[in-house]
């Protein structure tokens, strides 16, 4: 696609008459030359003026609430996880631990103040299982306790409470007691005061959240007994005392983490004598069928040696524990458990939209590849075919322009040392930098400078085919230069009588700097290897305007360039595929054009780009149904262009944003050679692009750094463009600065001089 001509909305139509009577290839109804002003710039909806202000602020809204999302997420379920049951190291010191704690019960209170400690009753066991709730296990211990009349204490972890709420209400429907025993399962001993008011506050808030209970009784995770506690464990549970909680330490542990199998495991739970006994076991972290049998046995035997079961708080008389949770903290679990049931859908979606991402990306480079290599074999191998007897007729070649003063100069001479008889036909669409007086005062032979009053690029095109005297036409940018076979390279594939258009090698002249290596990457790599994956598809959708071809009477059949979208390049091309016509791609006529040399210029364009492809894309939606050339077009092209040029640039966002998940939740490994296999691929496919375009790789040492910046800009020019789409805004030509870094080949405008090419560097 090109750069506009008209700076304003301000567009007038120019007929363009019929010279002669044209039969046409199609039974498509012939439209009037002066196509009537249309309703697309958008896509649907009335014409509104909406500011990108309101687009950005939606997105930025999107990307800070995903963000957030996945950092809760991130950190609930990546940052410590259940590892172990055991205890995390070698016992500390413990000289601030009193002795009164360190031989007294498991269940300690106050330890902030006045600390005192509290042992069941004698004969009293209380159950209590870790690490639940899990879908598999604790259903089944809840179906042994039922069936035998009991009832436990269960200590839960955050996490699992969100991901299973229904298991909480379960619990507390059979008349359990619940305890916390964290969020996420870490070591309270080795965080900052700060995590460890996170990690309860947000355990207590999912419970509340799930059962609409609040508890006061805490374990905290790899505790054991009381002799086992060290200072750095005394100053969890005095900080605990001072947000309310009971410590419940154990007297008994059942070992069934280590799965020792149920008779180990129903040793270590049985009493000896007859002392009241908190038992640890466990609900979930894995396998718990050992526990489950293990159960089955217990509780039958020690109730037939006089031991009754009841919860940690009947043991030893706390009077409610478990209190109905408030109104306010409810809403607030609520909220906690549906936002991290969003977090970790959200991060399923992501895994698999990365996944078909990658897949669809590696398939695209591979049919890309095969199609490249396979169409340089039919243009240039040893079983080439022709595309016929040689084109020799001349051609008009037009050049829409609007204040191009900086490089109209250039343009023109490259012209007129083609190789290939032409007329050139400038047409000035109002400038007001000279540009027509210019173009005159050079006195070049075969130019003609048309002036009329700003009416659009598409209206300056429309009258360069009024005026044209040739049935072959060449439409040039006013910032381009051709090479001397340019002209001659672009006409050949007329030949065929069924080709309609033909679309050049438009190549970067201002390659310095960053910005415009990447774009000169862009240009090899993405739009020219595209270029003849459609060639072979037959599907072309866009013959650019700095370098395409056409045949005059097949133009004037559809009623000339409309001015209906903004990229009008796209438009036609697209309207002479849906008419019958052949559009292919010759890469040897070779034209170089200015590229935007700011992040601002290159914005403007590819917005306009983006957008005008989109209002292209949906004004020839038919063609999905219908058959024939216009079916290719439809079913192929235009489905291409959605599932690359729009679908996947809109989720790229939200990859980074999961790769960087990745980064710091994840495997930083495997994301960091994913990306590297990602980065490899494109590596590839650069460097074969280059080889077919004849052009040193030196650039590609760019494309790292191309991911980190230009990539995301063009995501987010796609993004702004289906924004503005969707919203039915009117988006404005815009034109590109001019920076006059195209130069002419040497001796352009002397009749019978040699006339090498000025091949940019």
């Amino acid at each position: 696609m090109t750069d506009p001509t008209d700076p304003t909305d301000r567009r007038r139509r120019t007929a363009v008459p019929r010279r002669t009577a044209v039969p046409r290839r199609t039974a498509v109804p012939r439209r009037s030359a002066v196509p009537r002003r249309s309703a697309i710039p958008r896509l649907r909806g009335r014409t509104r003026r909406v500011t990108p202000r309101t687009h950005w602020l939606l997105l930025c809204v999107l990307v800070v609430t995903l963000s957030a999302a996945l950092l809760l997420q991130g950190y609930t379920h990546h940052m410590f996880g259940i590892t172990s049951d055991d205890v995390t190291g070698p016992r500390g010191r413990a000289d601030t631990v009193p002795g009164q704690v360190a031989r007294g019960g498991p269940v300690i209170a106050n330890a902030a103040g006045s600390p005192h400690t509290a042992r069941p009753k004698a004969r009293t066991i209380a159950l209590t299982f870790d690490d639940g709730p899990d879908p598999v296990w604790t259903p089944r211990i809840l179906d042994v306790l039922r069936r035998n009349h009991v009832h436990a204490t269960f200590f839960v972890v955050g996490t699992q409470v969100v991901a299973h709420p229904e298991l909480v209400r379960r619990i507390v429907a059979d008349g359990h007691q619940i305890g916390i025993h964290t969020f996420t399962h870490p070591d309270l001993s080795r965080l900052a005061p700060w995590q460890r008011s996170l990690e309860l506050r947000e355990t207590q808030l999912a419970v509340a959240g799930a059962a609409g209970v609040t508890t006061a009784l805490l374990r905290p995770p790899y505790s054991s007994e009381n002799d086992a506690l060290d200072d750095a464990d005394w100053s969890v549970l005095k900080q605990a005392d001072r947000a309310g909680y009971v410590t419940v330490l154990s007297t008994l542990d059942a070992e069934d983490w280590q799965r020792p199998g149920t008779a180990r495991v129903l040793a270590n739970a049985t009493p000896h004598g007859r002392a009241g006994q908190i038992v640890l076991m466990h609900d979930a972290g894995g396998d718990r069928s050992q526990t489950v049998a293990a159960l089955n046995t217990l509780i039958p035997r020690l109730k037939a040696q006089g031991f009754r079961f009841t919860t940690v708080g009947a043991s030893v008389g706390m009077a409610g524990p478990v209190q109905r949770a408030g109104l306010g903290n409810r809403l607030q679990g609520i909220a906690l458990i549906k936002m991290l049931q969003l977090g970790d859908w959200t991060i399923r979606l992501l895994g698999v939209l990365m996944y078909a991402a990658g897949a669809i990306s590696v398939l695209r480079a591979a049919v890309v590849l095969v199609a490249a290599r396979r169409h340089r074999r039919l243009r240039t191998g040893r079983r080439a075919r022709p595309w016929g007897p040689p084109v020799t007729e001349p051609v008009s070649v037009i050049v829409p322009a609007y204040n191009e003063s900086a490089g109209i100069e250039a343009a023109v001479r490259s012209l007129v040392a083609s190789d290939h008889p032409v007329e050139i036909i400038v047409v000035d669409d109002g400038s007001t930098d000279g540009t027509a007086d210019l173009v005159e005062s050079l006195g070049l032979p075969g130019v003609r400078v048309i002036r009329q009053r700003n009416a659009g690029k598409p209206a300056a095109l429309n009258t360069g085919l009024a005026a044209a005297s040739c049935d072959l036409v060449v439409m040039v940018d006013g910032d381009t230069v051709f090479e001397p076979d340019a002209v001659h390279a672009i006409v050949q594939p007329f030949a065929d009588p069924g080709t309609g258009a033909v679309s050049g090698n438009a190549k970067v002249v201002n390659r310095s700097g960053l910005l415009g290596r990447w774009q000169h990457i862009e240009y090899v790599v993405g739009f020219n290897l595209d270029r003849r994956l459609f060639d072979l598809a037959q599907c072309m959708p866009t013959v650019p305007g700095a370098v395409g071809a056409f045949r005059r009477r097949a133009l004037l059949a559809l009623g000339g360039v409309s001015d209906a979208t903004l990229a009008e390049d796209t438009d036609l091309t697209m309207a002479l595929c849906r008419a019958g016509w052949r559009v292919v791609y010759e890469e040897g006529a070779v034209a170089w054009t200015e590229a935007p040399a700011s992040l601002d210029a290159l914005w403007r364009q590819r917005y306009r780009w983006c957008y005008g492809t989109l209002q292209a894309m949906w004004k020839h939606r038919g063609a999905l149904v219908q058959g024939g050339a216009a079916g290719r077009l439809g079913r192929r092209g235009l489905l291409y262009l959605l599932l690359f040029q729009v679908l996947l640039p809109l989720l790229a966002p939200v990859v980074d944003v999961f790769a960087l998940y990745g980064l710091v939740f994840l495997d930083p490994l495997r994301i960091t050679a994913l990306w590297l296999a990602f980065l490899l691929l494109q590596l590839l496919m650069g460097l074969y692009a280059f080889r077919l375009d004849g052009e040193r790789p030196g650039p590609l040492w760019s494309l790292p750094l191309q991911q980190f910046v230009y990539r995301q800009l063009m995501y987010l020019v796609v993004i702004q463009s289906v924004f503005t789409a969707v919203a039915g805004s009117r988006l404005r030509w815009q034109r590109m600065e001019r920076y006059g870094s195209l130069r002419a080949p040497a001796g352009a405008g002397t009749p019978g001089e040699d006339r090498p090419p000025r091949v940019p560097a």
